[in-house]
């Protein structure tokens, strides 16, 4: 089994997503529960960009990500990353981001979902992204950890390829037990702030921040449920006096 994660801009806006587009979404996620998800779930709001994200058995990866894709095109207020998918390297411009991970077949699918948006495609993201990867690697009751971010041309299964100027990335590590999904999570985020001029945001908050940023939201996805891990890592980090 894996997960499967699929980011993608189709805002009408630079900011922000609507409610409109985020309710669109939800309402055709059953499409891709209905070709054989196990779970699957908008996980991520960052910015103007979405992250859908299914767990999955290992057969199926295909025929899921192309219906992450065409519930991305039907909710979409316009195309964005969407037409910068093709079906051929040579063609393949600015897209969807994508990142996937394993799951053992004798653990329950718990994942934590970091999705990432720059206003101007700030290059440093891949950096950030990769710190946050690199946190996870090694840790124990980490099963597994998506790809690093490098310049080059992808291929997305079951949908086609993407070129190097794809600029949010999405990143996902499996966690096989449910007391290690705050360690983490607590680790990546951490990896990721250090970065400079990087910032967590709450699922679904508009990007006010200076352009030359990154933000980027975490969530933990389990049990087909969503949490934003912004709240609790906010409340556990105040300073007591």
């Amino acid at each position: 089994m894996k997960i499967t994660a699929i980011g993608a801009d189709i805002s009408k806006n630079d900011v922000s997503c609507s409610a409109k587009l985020v309710e669109t979404i939800e309402n055709n996620l059953y499409k891709v529960k209905e070709l054989g998800a196990r779970d699957v779930a908008l996980t991520n709001i960052t910015g103007d960009d979405v992250v859908i994200s299914a767990f999955v058995e290992d057969d199926l990866l295909e025929p899921i990500n192309k219906g992450i894709v065409d519930v991305l095109k039907e909710s979409a207020e316009n195309l964005g990353d969407l037409s910068g998918i093709s079906q051929n390297p040579e063609d393949a411009g600015e897209g969807i981001s994508y990142a996937q991970a394993s799951i053992r077949p004798d653990r329950f699918p718990d994942a934590i979902v970091l999705g990432f948006d720059t206003y101007g495609g700030e290059p440093f993201v891949a950096d950030v992204a990769n710190s946050a990867i690199d946190a996870a690697k090694g840790m124990k009751n980490v099963t597994d950890v998506s790809d690093y971010i490098e310049p080059k041309i992808r291929e997305i299964p079951g949908v086609g390829y993407v070129s190097p100027e794809t600029d949010d990335p999405v990143v996902v590590a499996v966690i096989e037990n449910i007391e290690s999904v705050g360690i983490v999570a607590g680790a990546m985020i951490g990896a990721a702030l250090g970065c400079k001029n990087t910032y967590l945001v709450k699922r679904g908050t508009t990007c006010n921040v200076l352009p030359g940023s990154v933000i980027f939201s975490a969530t933990a996805f389990m049990n087909g449920n969503v949490i934003d891990l912004a709240v609790p890592f906010e409340n556990k980090t105040r300073i007591l006096r």
